[in-house]
């Protein structure tokens, strides 16, 4: 064999790097679902998926009976390392969720930030969202926004969360379980007030869909009226406060939770993140609540 030859058959036996493809699949309505995002699923060597029972449906709705791999938030750190392996043998991955957008309150952060730390190509079909959908339903203002996904859980963290977004200026946008939601309003109606204007959407795409409300308190009213409508997939657009600088109160309560579980300099960094306040002001502020001498 010659040289040329034996590098040849070198290179025609190496192995070819995949590409992951994150894939947005409908939120109610398989009529949403884009023919690019079909074939997209009906090329792929195998398929991410959250539940293989609920994946199944879309499956069967396009006549697919694909390989899959379970893929969610409390495996998908473990998984990475073998998807990885997958896609340096040079398959091609799709990525779904149970519903809309993947990432977007859903697993697939950890894979995709290291697939692209490896130069691994990744690329995105997009599509239904229900973030989106509701915050262009609401007539409430949507040339700037923050998504904020699920709040806490728990009641205490959740209105922490709640003061900290008290003041910001942009249209709000939370997903809320059916089983929290009055929980939720209530919060938002003591912390931003009943009159904060708002509008819930809930079974997006769907036959029942719905878009009612005009401010927080308005849909509390409307849910205690009609309890039937506590049902579904929820999406909360809430429009944005006035813009105040916080009080020490406010910037004790976001800080000292976070001051007893972390050290003084991480505790900063996370109130920062989560404010948006100034480091200094922060940093400050936490150097006196951990002095000795501290009366507060």
């Amino acid at each position: 064999m010659d040289k040329d030859a034996e590098v040849q058959s070198t290179v025609n036996v190496a192995p070819i790097e995949g590409c992951l493809s994150i894939v947005a699949t409908p939120i109610g309505n398989l009529d949403d679902f884009s023919p690019r995002a079909r074939q997209t699923l009906a090329d792929a060597d195998r398929i991410l998926v959250e539940d293989r029972r609920h994946a199944q449906k879309l499956f069967h709705s396009m006549g697919l009976h694909p390989r899959t791999e379970i893929f969610h938030e409390h495996n998908e750190r473990q998984q990475i390392p073998k998807i990885l392996q997958y896609l340096r043998n040079g398959e091609k991955i799709a990525m779904i969720s149970d519903a809309g957008m993947p990432l977007v309150s859903d697993p697939g952060f950890p894979l995709v930030a290291m697939l692209r730390a490896e130069k691994i190509p990744v690329t995105v079909v997009p599509g239904p969202n229900a973030a989106l959908s509701a915050l262009v339903l609401s007539g409430l203002p949507s040339d700037s926004f923050c998504f904020e996904g699920f709040l806490p859980v728990k009641k205490g963290a959740r209105r922490r969360k709640l003061e900290i977004l008290a003041h910001e200026e942009r249209t709000l946008v939370f997903y809320e379980a059916p089983h929290r939601i009055m929980e939720t309003l209530e919060d938002m109606g003591a912390i931003l007030g009943e009159d904060r204007p708002a509008v819930l959407c809930r079974e997006l795409t769907k036959i029942y869909e719905e878009s009612t409300g005009n401010s927080i308190g308005n849909i509390l009213q409307d849910l205690r009226i009609n309890p039937e409508k506590i049902r579904g997939e929820m999406t909360l657009v809430v429009g944005g406060g006035e813009r105040k600088v916080p009080g020490t109160e406010m910037v004790d309560r976001l800080l000292r939770p976070l001051l007893a579980e972390l050290p003084l300099a991480q505790a900063v960094r996370l109130a920062e993140a989560q404010s948006g306040l100034p480091h200094r002001v922060l940093y400050q502020r936490a150097l006196s609540l951990t002095s000795p001498k501290s009366s507060d």
